[in-house]
């Protein structure tokens, strides 16, 4: 990323040895070793690329043997006396602290430094993902939370170790797990819900975004713009995966990323519980309220619950529109970062040319848009090129995959925990203008959303569509 004195960025230069020594380039090649390992692995058989993941254990409530059937719980006990737990352990571990040591040598950190913190970062994302599995927790709130909240924890009482923080690489890991989240994000799916699902996500998003950056620079003269435009993304949106995008392509710091993170999942929690009472309290449809749900609540797993609780039909909708909404998320990253690189944080009186605007591009959205296109073209010809529904392989490879994205996701984000001060979050807050601009641009958004799903599944103007 590149270094920033206040407002002006510094000019660089372009070398070939940019694509061995520098982050992005280099979180490029580890979401691409990661992808063809996991898809060498899924094809041949021969070997169990699968990253750990904590199955959901019961901490607070008593359930019923059915209930207990039905969330597929399992004891702790059970989990850990399991072969495969330590296998797996030892593999997501293993992967990921080979390939994040190797890149930190590359940018010429000491191995020496960086092992026993990486070591000692992975076991407190451990813990996260343990937390975030109990199943009152997994219901409400997800790893982000608890990711944040343990960092924060320890960097608010006794402070964060000096050998600890060779680890904290929180951009590194960002930008790695973005580059493998490239490969779930189908293109294909725009057809899935047609031009229903383009109206309401594609159109409202990036006007809301564009609200949010005038309400926040303009009327609410918010000098940190990194922070207004992450924010605007996490808003509009999917809350924590926009908001690491954006936040990587406006060069915003840690801080403003947890800031807008914190703001979102505490609205996305109360958007997820009273969102699906007000519709039904209204007497929306199912598929009206679903696509109501995934356009407006920030978290994909937040839309699922919420329209989960509208019945199948919604679910689909909000599932759906919550999909096609996230396929933005590489374009919107572009567009910021070229607005950041061409207007922002351009020097005065002076004209960046395009040399200078590749210099300053996050070059891990190509990795983004590179697996992406391969996902989708294997997905729409595979049968066609190899007789074989790659469709039904790319979903189970993606299964894999989303596990190493959410590992590289959990480190990234204690790091960030680790790396904020509660006194520094209260300074950023700037007398309440940013929770202000968030509730201001939700509540646009709510309302715009609203009128899109009207129009276009109210039946008034257009047949509405039967989803499956």
């Amino acid at each position: 990323m590149t270094e920033k004195n206040s407002d002006v960025v510094t000019v660089g230069k372009s070398n070939i040895s940019d694509l061995w020594r520098k982050e992005d380039w280099l979180a490029c090649w580890i979401g691409f070793i990661v992808i063809a390992v996991a898809c060498l692995a899924h094809f041949t058989g021969w070997f169990n690329f699968s990253a750990l993941n904590f199955s959901k254990w019961q901490l607070w409530e008593n359930l019923t043997p059915d209930q207990i059937a039905k969330a597929k719980l399992m004891p702790l006990s059970d989990q850990f006396v399991r072969g495969e737990f330590w296998i797996k352990t030892f593999v997501t571990f293993g992967v990921l602290g080979l390939l994040f040591t190797i890149g930190a040598k590359l940018q010429g950190e000491s191995v020496k430094k960086y092992i026993p913190a990486f070591v000692v970062l992975f076991v407190l994302s451990l813990i996260v993902r343990l937390v975030s599995a109990e199943f009152t927790f997994n219901r409400y709130l997800e790893w982000a939370f608890w990711a944040l909240i343990l960092g924060l924890l320890i960097s608010n009482t006794v402070g964060v170790p000096a050998w600890l923080k060779p680890a904290i690489k929180t951009e590194f890991y960002i930008k790695s797990g973005l580059v493998i989240m490239g490969f779930s994000v189908l293109f294909s799916n725009i057809a899935k819900f047609g031009l229903y699902g383009l109206g309401i996500a594609w159109i409202v998003t990036p006007v809301v975004i564009i609200f949010m950056w005038w309400l926040g620079t303009r009327v609410f003269k918010i000098g940190n713009k990194p922070l207004v435009i992450t924010l605007a993304a996490a808003t509009s949106v999917c809350g924590t995966s926009a908001a690491i995008a954006t936040g990587a392509a406006s060069g915003a710091k840690k801080t403003d990323l947890s800031l807008a993170v914190s703001i979102s999942i505490i609205f996305t929690v109360l958007m997820m519980v009273f969102e699906p009472m007000i519709i039904k309290a209204v007497g929306m449809s199912p598929i009206m309220g679903g696509s109501l749900i995934g356009g407006t609540v920030d978290s994909t797993g937040a839309v699922v619950v919420a329209g989960t609780a509208l019945g199948a039909e919604a679910q689909t909708a909000a599932v759906l529109v919550k999909s096609i909404q996230n396929i933005l998320i590489g374009f919107i990253a572009f567009f910021v970062a070229l607005f950041f690189a061409t207007y922002v944080n351009k020097n005065e009186g002076n004209k960046v040319g395009a040399a200078e605007i590749w210099y300053r591009f996050p070059k891990f959205i190509i990795g983004f848009f590179v697996a992406s296109i391969i996902a989708s073209l294997l997905v729409t010809y595979g049968q066609q090129w190899f007789g074989v529904d790659c469709a039904a392989e790319v979903g189970k490879i993606n299964k894999v995959l989303d596990q190493y994205k959410n590992w590289a996701f959990v480190l990234a984000f204690t790091s960030i925990g680790l790396d904020t001060n509660f006194r520094q979050i209260v300074k950023q807050m700037q007398g309440g203008k940013v929770l202000w601009l968030y509730i201001a641009g939700q509540v646009f958004n709510i309302a715009l959303t609203f009128f899109a799903v009207w129009f276009l599944l109210s039946g008034t103007f257009f047949n509405v569509p039967v989803l499956d």
